[in-house]
This record gives C-alpha cells, sequence and structure tokens, in this order.
C-alpha cells in the first residue's frame, strides 16, 4: 500500500459558499447554543467533581465526551478565528481536568465521583471512549494554540491506559466497548511521535473479538459491539453503527500505518457492506431504533428510520480514510451524500436545535395509530429538533465536524495530488520551501462550475473526482483547452506539464429522479428527487392535501429558484395526484399537482408537518 495523507483542515481554509455559511452559523451562534445547554444540564460544572449523592444533576458515563467534543469545536474554531473568550472557557476545563485526575494520570468523572473505586471494571461506561474524545480535544487545542498542558495530562492518561490495558493487562476487559480511543490514539502518534500510541490502537484493533467480553443476552449478542469475530473476519457492517464506523475508521487507520493489506481488505469488505446494501439515499446509516443498528441488507424503513446524526459522521470519518487505502471515487460520494443529507439534517436553519435521529418520512397520522391503540411497541423518529439531549452526543460531534470540513477536501501522495470534495478553499500541502497550492472557487453543490487553480504541481498528476451522479455529462478545460475526458476509479486525472494548471470543470447538478434497488422494500415504485449529491424533500406546510398519494408520470420538469432561508435552492416540479373511485376500485386516474420541494437537510425548520423524500413512481 502507498502511503497517502489527508490534508488537514488546519492547511485549508473555507473561503466562500455554503460550507463558509454553516462555518460561521457554528462559529457565532452553535458553539454557545450548546455550551448553554451543557451548562443548564450540569455537564460543564461536572467537571468541578463536586457532586454528592442527593444533589440535582447525576454526573453520566458520558458526559466528559460530551464536553471533549465541545473543547475540540473550540479549539478547532479558534484555530482559524482566534478568540479569547473560547480560549480562557478551555483553559478553564483543563485546569479543572489537571486538579481532579489521579496522581497515575487517571481521570473519569463518574468513576471517580459516582462509583470511585471501579474504574476499567465496565466494558460498556464508556471510560475508553471518553478519555478518547479528550485526547482528541487535547491534540486539537495544541494546533491550535501552541500550548501543550492539555497535551501532556492526556499523554499521562494515555500511558496509564496503555500500561493496564496492553503491558500489564489488568483491566477486567480488554477491549472499549465504545470504540472511538482508536482514532484518539492515531491522532496523539500523529501529534507525539511516540509509537507506543499507534501500538495501542493496533493492540484494540486486532483484540477485539478474539475472546468473549459480554454474556450473550447483553444488548442482544456480541454482534451489537462489533466483537462476534475478529475484524478481519468480518464480511458485513453489523451492530450499533456509530461503534462500528468508529471502529472501521480505526481499523483503516492502522491498517494504513502499519501497512496491514488483510486489515485493509476487511475495511473494504465493511464499506462495501454499508454502501451497497445498507446505506439510505441521504448517507444516513442505521434502520433501527432497538440498539441503533445495521439490520439486514436492504432493510431501509423510511418512517420509522434511526439514521443517527452521529452515524453519518462517523460514515464520513470511515469514508475519508478509505480514500487512502483504496483511491476510488466511491469514497468521496458517499462522503458528499453524508455531509450535505445525514449530517446537515441533524442542525437546525437557525443553528440552536438539533436532531439525534434522521427520519425519511413523517407522517402524522399514521403516528396518530399508536395513540389509537397504545401500542407500545410502536416508535417512531422524533419530528422537531431539540436544544439539548439526555444522549446530547449529536450537537457537539456536528461542531467540531463543520469546523473542520477542510479535513476532506485534497489528499496527496508523492506523486499525485487528488481534490476530493469541492467547495470554495484554499489548500497549502507538501514541503514547507515549495509547497503545493490549491484554490477552489465555486458555488457547489447548487451551481456545478468549478473554478481550480493549482501551483508548483509541475510534474505531477491532479486527480480530480468527477461524482457518479454526473459521470456521464460533465465538462472541463485544462488551461483553457479542452482535456480528455476518461475517468480511473471515478477519478480524471491531469498531469501538471507547468507550475501553474487551471481547470474549469462543470459537473451537473440540475433536479434528477433517484430509484432505489429493488431489494429496497420500503422504495419499491418509488422515487427521489436528487440535484447534485443534495437529496430533496417535500413537506406539508408546502404542499395542499396528503403528500403520499402524490408522484411522478414520466420525467418532470423542475423550475429552480434560490433561497435565503434554506440557504439554497428550493423547486417546483410538475407532479400528479392519484384518484380513485373508492376505497377499492378498478379505476384510478391522476390529477395535476405543483409539488414544492425543499433540500432534505432543511426539513423540520417550519414547525410540525408531514414530509416525504420517496415519491409515488406512476409510470409513463
Amino acid at each position: 500500500m502507498s502511503e497517502l495523507k489527508q490534508l488537514p483542515f488546519r492547511d485549508v481554509n473555507i473561503t466562500g459558499g455554503f460550507w463558509a455559511d454553516k462555518q460561521k452559523l457554528v462559529r457565532d451562534t452553535v458553539i454557545y447554543a450548546v455550551r448553554d445547554r451543557f451548562e443548564d444540564t450540569g455537564r460543564f460544572k461536572a467537571f468541578e467533581f463536586s457532586w454528592r449523592e442527593g444533589d440535582e444533576h447525576k454526573p453520566h458515563i458520558f458526559w466528559d465526551s460530551d464536553i471533549a467534543k465541545w473543547l475540540e469545536s473550540a479549539a478547532d474554531i479558534i484555530l482559524k478565528n482566534p478568540d479569547s473568550d473560547l480560549e480562557e472557557q478551555i483553559d478553564a476545563v483543563v485546569e479543572l481536568i489537571d486538579r481532579n485526575r489521579q496522581p497515575d494520570g487517571y481521570f473519569n468523572i463518574y468513576y471517580t465521583v459516582v462509583e470511585p473505586g471501579k474504574r476499567f471494571t465496565n466494558r460498556d461506561c464508556h471510560e475508553l471512549y471518553c478519555a478518547g474524545h479528550l485526547i482528541e480535544a487535547a491534540v486539537s487545542y495544541y494546533y491550535a494554540t501552541g500550548k501543550d498542558r492539555f497535551l501532556k495530562i492526556m499523554c499521562d492518561y494515555a500511558d496509564l491506559i496503555d500500561r493496564v490495558f496492553r503491558v500489564e493487562r489488568s483491566a477486567a476487559f480488554t477491549t472499549p466497548g465504545h470504540p472511538e480511543i482508536e482514532l484518539a490514539l492515531v491522532r496523539l502518534y500523529g501529534v507525539t511521535g511516540e509509537k507506543k500510541y499507534l501500538d495501542l490502537a493496533s493492540f484494540f484493533i486486532n483484540e477485539r473479538g478474539t475472546s468473549p467480553e459480554f454474556p450473550e443476552d447483553h444488548w442482544g449478542l456480541p454482534r451489537y459491539y462489533q466483537s462476534e469475530k475478529p475484524i478481519r473476519d468480518m464480511t458485513e457492517a453489523d451492530g450499533h453503527c456509530v461503534r462500528a464506523c468508529y471502529l472501521y475508521s480505526g481499523a483503516a487507520d492502522v491498517a494504513r500505518l502499519e501497512n496491514d493489506s488483510s486489515l485493509a481488505d476487511a475495511c473494504k469488505r465493511l464499506f462495501d457492506s454499508i454502501y451497497l446494501r445498507k446505506m439510505y439515499v441521504t448517507g444516513g446509516i442505521g434502520s433501527s431504533h432497538a440498539g441503533e443498528t445495521f439490520t439486514v441488507d436492504y432493510d431501509l424503513p423510511n418512517n420509522t428510520a434511526y439514521t443517527e446524526t452521529c452515524a453519518a459522521i462517523s460514515l464520513v470519518y470511515f469514508a475519508s480514510r478509505m480514500r487512502l487505502l483504496d483511491v476510488n471515487g466511491k469514497y468521496g460520494d458517499v462522503m458528499e451524500r453524508a455531509m450535505y443529507n445525514g449530517v446537515m439534517s441533524g442542525l437546525s436553519l437557525d443553528g440552536r436545535s438539533f436532531f439525534y435521529t434522521n427520519p425519511l418520512e413523517i407522517n402524522l397520522a399514521e403516528r396518530g395509530r399508536n395513540d389509537a391503540v397504545r401500542d407500545p411497541g410502536c416508535w417512531y423518529p422524533d419530528t422537531l429538533r431539540s436544544e439539548v439531549f439526555g444522549c446530547s452526543c449529536c450537537p457537539p460531534n456536528i461542531t467540531r465536524f463543520i469546523a473542520s470540513i477542510g479535513d476532506y477536501v485534497c489528499y496527496y501522495g508523492d506523486e499525485t495530488v487528488w481534490v476530493d470534495q469541492y467547495m470554495s478553499s484554499t489548500a497549502v500541502l507538501g514541503p514547507e520551501d515549495e509547497p503545493i497550492r490549491v484554490s477552489q472557487r465555486t458555488g457547489y453543490p447548487f451551481d456545478g462550475r468549478i473554478e481550480i487553480v493549482v501551483k508548483r504541481a509541475k510534474g505531477k498528476r491532479i486527480g480530480l473526482r468527477i461524482p457518479e451522479f454526473s459521470r456521464d455529462n460533465y465538462a472541463i478545460e485544462v488551461d483553457g483547452g479542452r482535456a480528455q475526458k476518461e475517468t480511473v476509479d471515478g477519478y480524471l486525472y491531469i498531469e501538471a506539464k507547468t507550475d501553474l494548471v487551471t481547470v474549469d470543470l462543470t459537473l451537473d447538478v440540475s433536479p434528477r429522479l433517484v430509484y432505489a434497488d429493488p431489494r429496497v422494500r420500503a422504495d419499491a415504485g418509488k422515487c427521489a428527487v436528487c440535484a447534485g449529491p443534495v437529496v430533496y424533500c417535500a413537506e406539508g406546510v408546502d404542499n395542499e392535501g396528503g403528500l403520499f398519494e402524490v408522484g411522478f408520470r414520466g420525467k418532470p420538469e423542475f423550475d429552480v429558484q434560490p433561497s435565503e432561508e434554506f440557504g439554497a435552492p428550493v423547486m417546483t416540479a410538475n407532479a400528479v395526484r392519484a384518484v380513485t373511485g373508492g376505497m377499492y376500485s378498478d379505476t384510478r386516474r391522476f390529477e395535476p399537482y405543483r409539488l414544492r420541494l425543499i433540500p432534505y437537510f432543511g426539513f423540520a425548520n417550519r414547525g410540525e408537518t408531514d414530509m416525504i423524500v420517496w415519491f409515488n413512481d406512476f409510470g409513463d
């Protein structure tokens, strides 16, 4: 395997367009909305270690991680936009961590304040997950400010974990119940150069599934925890989706850094299991609320889709690592599908509320069935976003994801620079004395024209991802002349013969109908509307009458209009409504209907209303 590298967001500036707007929203609003709710619920105060039995706001096993992700988000923000207020808030928490950690470096609120003396005894109680997020926050803060106090504290903690789990094997379990620390240890190795941290990440990956660590009746068997078998023997994505994709992400990191081809092959199989059989059109994953899990192939219900926001984020993490193991445009395709749809639907347009789950259909009348029969087994996702959750992992995951979105723009090797995600930006990579500079100017994904300028790349190749939706229809000019349009595994390659290369790439982002594999029973006889990578939906608030009788006959015409409300185009289309002669009838007619569509990520921002992504396909 060749040594490919992802260009970190600290070397990328987002200069305009959709993601610049979202980064500003996070910087001005979302980071403070999350902080305020975490203060209200006692999460920040928990770091004082002052809670006693009978007090309100009893610390939870994962509160450390909630604040850690907020700290990481704040650090990522100030790396690009210095902010003394945010820096002081981070320093205040770091002071509490230093003051309240144990002499050997251990830090965990729950197991120090609520259940002292029981550390490293319960695999499912998120100790290592919390440690991982704290490590990631420390690494980000070091890059943002150059301050190393937080980093040194987390190195001490990582050293303890390494001794207890890998060297002594004295803990009551061997591998994390909730993977995440594997990703953090790889980042810690990257910033410190200490090989023991990579060795520990590799240990956790390789030991997983080699011995039983749970009773068989716990949360639906070890497969829920990806512990049923070693990862090299896995053939399909299974269990809790976030845990799964964090594990697979860590495995992909280790496979690349250790040049482990068998582990890389396992990661490829697991990715294809998701990509080909278990992923929603929105890039969401996790079709069942029972355990927040993958189920069987092609089981993708819309109205009860779980599709946790964190799961879509974890899929982007996995895909971004896979492109470093296997140069193929499908990884970038999946990333942008999840980024613009399954992730961004988790954040309200005003930046103050969030979805934990992201359904692809809301039928308020159907939900009334539960009231009618009092069915305790009937579960539906929320219809309105909340400012905070009891399990509030998603809000700070969104803030850190958007703040660091530049991570996904480019990756590179010795001979090639790949431009993988299209957004207005400037990127600098390579040796400091003669860096390669890549700049983009574009209105993508709502405008398909992308202007790319690459400087100092003479003698190298430039790989441009041509998204699957546009591979049969795109235009490209290089240095003002027509270029060859042959693609290899989803990339078009340009040989840089001079120190300045200018590219004018135009992708087809016009609206189109999309059809699911017929084995997806929930979508049989239906179609969805997409424009570029953006999925569209219809809401009852815009469309009179029931949405569920509406569909398309033939190829519709779309009228696309800009919208300040959504920060993205909206559209109307000529559709039809089916009408029958009675409850059961041998006749059916179609009435013309003008359907209004909005970007899926913008649904549920105007009150509770019906929503649909998959429309009836009434043929020609």
